[in-house]
């Protein structure tokens, strides 16, 4: 069973997804939960069915006392690097929250401080806290939603399925089709890198 983090009211639970992907965004969302807020159901998204993360965004999303998600997009990871990228994208969804935090509860091991809010790394903290879990679920959902829409503008790598991950299908498709203008050109796409034209 899954925990608040007891110390402070508003804090505020943060989660990233897609950060191992070739191709899309990396998304964050931020949640503030309630202090009774229960749900025997939540968990880590890596360990819910996507039924049960479908079932669990809107229940998150009504319950919440706030949340917020933002996309950083491939130019931009390429920029100033994935795990920047990662931060940047948390900091984003920080930002759209209705309450302000007094506290930052993060998945992970790393993070940027937000202004002046105090925050904790927690590693394997979406399986330990519900705020993260619950960014966890939506950073997962909002992102695969995104890959689904961008699906239909690139169908030949199947993003609808694999959501821009390193699959062996995927790694076909960019190998006969090349790359979009959604692939992270500073990734290692392909294993023989220097055939690839960009």
């Amino acid at each position: 069973m899954l925990s608040i983090f007891r110390h402070f009211f508003d804090e505020v639970g943060t989660d990233e997804a897609g950060r191992g992907c070739l191709a899309g965004p990396v998304t964050a969302a931020a949640v503030q939960l309630p202090k009774d807020f229960k749900n025997d159901m939540l968990n880590d998204s890596k360990l819910l069915t996507e039924n049960k993360r479908i079932y669990l965004k809107p229940v998150i999303e009504i319950e919440s006392k706030s949340f917020a998600v933002a996309h950083v997009n491939p130019n931009k990871i390429d920029e100033i690097n994935i795990l920047n990228a990662s931060f940047l994208a948390m900091h984003r969804a920080i930002e759209q929250l209705e309450v302000v935090p007094n506290f930052i509860i993060v998945d992970g091991n790393r993070f940027n401080p937000y202004k002046d809010v105090p925050h904790e790394c927690i590693i394997k903290g979406d399986s330990k806290y519900m705020s993260i879990a619950a960014a966890s679920v939506l950073a997962k959902t909002y992102r695969d939603e995104y890959m689904e829409k961008l699906h239909k503008e690139y169908p030949m790598y199947n993003w609808k399925k694999n959501k821009g991950y390193p699959t062996a299908e995927h790694r076909a498709a960019i190998k006969k089709y090349g790359i979009t203008k959604y692939h992270r050109k500073s990734f290692k796409l392909l294993p023989d890198q220097l055939t690839l034209e960009f």
